[in-house]
């Protein structure tokens, strides 16, 4: 009779969700300081109100296109490398299998197998699944988790644009004399929930992880209103 041995439900890890987590934190935490520091900076140069909501539906807009596309094509050339990867290992493991056999031991063995026992698990990977053996221990690469530029392109997007709407939300609701508080309250905040949320998804601590957003949203927005108050002052 055989025995499997099941993994332990009650430890679940955080690790697995880093590749959607950072792309969604860092698309709203992009989205929220790029447009709001964008949008003080044409309002520190008196700027009207129509121009300052529309320079942050622009930044919006432009923003969220880029990060699409910059995403896509990442991930296309991601799994095109590893399509080509795959490709290569499918040849030398026709061609030399032998060789492939013992490369795989010998990766096992710096992981601190016993050669004898390296060579072993090597065989019996080999005779369950070798190119999958080889994507993951040689290549790094887990063939369970395709690589899906649309989905993330989307995604991007999508974050992008949650981010970015909120001091757009708060230029319409404050008048222009007080749209800067609004502006750097309602983006500050939303900076503070978006760091914590993502500290709680990915198990990190949640006051660090807010205060390093804060912080560089902070300086972010104060660098470039101030740099559009001298433009405005120079060029007024």
């Amino acid at each position: 009779m055989s025995t499997t041995i099941s993994p332990h439900p009650e430890e679940p890890h955080k690790s697995g969700r880093s590749n959607w987590l950072r792309a969604g934190v860092l698309g709203a935490n992009d989205g929220i300081v790029s447009v709001s520091s964008i949008m003080l900076g044409v309002l520190s140069a008196k700027s009207s109100h129509l121009i300052i909501i529309t320079a942050g539906i622009a930044a919006l807009t432009a923003g969220a296109l880029s990060m699409a596309i910059g995403e896509y094509v990442s991930v296309s050339s991601q799994r095109d490398s590893a399509e080509a990867d795959l490709e290569i290992e499918r040849r030398s493991l026709k061609n030399n299998p032998k060789a492939e056999l013992n490369e795989l031991a010998a990766i096992y063995v710096e992981r601190g197998l016993k050669p004898d026992l390296a060579l072993q698990v090597a065989k019996q990977l080999h005779a369950f699944n070798a190119e999958d053996a080889h994507l993951r221990d040689e290549l790094g690469i887990n063939s369970n988790e395709p690589a899906r530029p649309i989905q993330a392109a989307l995604a991007s997007a999508s974050s992008f644009s949650l981010g970015a709407i909120v001091p757009i939300i708060a230029a319409l609701i404050f008048s222009q004399a007080f749209g800067a508080i609004g502006i750097v309250a309602a983006s500050l905040l939303a900076l503070a929930i978006s760091g914590a949320i993502g500290a709680v998804i990915g198990g990190g601590h949640r006051l660090k992880a807010a205060m390093r957003v804060l912080i560089g949203g902070a300086l972010a927005m104060a660098i470039t209103a101030l740099i559009g108050h001298f433009v405005g002052h120079y060029t007024g």
